[in-house]
Formats: structure tokens, sequence, C-alpha cells
């Protein structure tokens, strides 16, 4: 999966990630962490996810002060830049009162004001 990337913070991760000799063919787990400003809205997140399958965890650990609280959704798949976007519009990342922190992968070399679904 050799090429270039678009220029956004996904692209640059997957660039570093290929420059480091990570094999972007391989399929791994995918960590998606959202974060959001109440347990009650993160809880509410985690169990929709839970209901459609994934692996999901919620911890408060404050790394964004105002949005004290993460959801961490695992999804196994190909680190493609398209499939990552994707994912990230299935959670709901534009239009829910969370917001995303960061994905990390499990790496072989390197490293609103609509009413979410999910609360309904």
């Amino acid at each position: 999966m050799a090429g270039t990337f678009p220029d956004d913070e996904n692209g640059r991760v997957l660039r570093r990630m290929q420059e480091n000799g990570d094999d972007l063919t391989r399929t791994r787990d995918l960590d998606f962490t959202v974060v959001f400003p109440t347990k009650l809205f993160a809880e509410a997140f985690a169990d929709h996810f839970k209901r459609l399958g994934y692996s999901v965890s919620v911890e408060e650990t404050k790394t964004v002060p105002e949005l004290p609280w993460d959801v961490v959704v695992t999804r196994n798949m190909i680190p493609s830049h398209n499939e990552i976007c994707e994912f990230e519009d299935t959670l709901g990342l534009r239009r829910t009162f969370g917001r995303t922190q960061r994905w990390v992968g499990r790496f072989h070399s390197a490293y609103n004001s609509l009413r979410p679904s999910w609360l309904e």
C-alpha cells in the first residue's frame, strides 16, 4: 500500500507508520478514542457500540479537562485512510457530543448540536 496519503491528521499518522516500516496491508486492532463531557454520554455511546459487537471501554482520564471521559472502541481492520475516516464517520464524530481524541493501532514497528442516535 505504498503511496501518498491526504494531508490531514490521519494521513500524517499513516505516512509516519509507513516511513517507520509498518506493513499497512496487515490487519490489526485499532483503538479509536472519543472523549465526552459526562459519564452519562460516554456510557450511552459505549453501550451503543457494545451492542454492535465492538470491544469498548470507558474511563475517566481527564486527558482533555473539559471532556474527561474517554471511550475506546476497538476495531480490527487494515489501517487505510479511507477505512479509518469511514469508521470515524460510523462513530458519528461529526454530530456527537464527544470528539475524537486519537486512534491508536497495535503496530509491528510503529507506532454539536444534533442529538446523537446513541442517546435515543
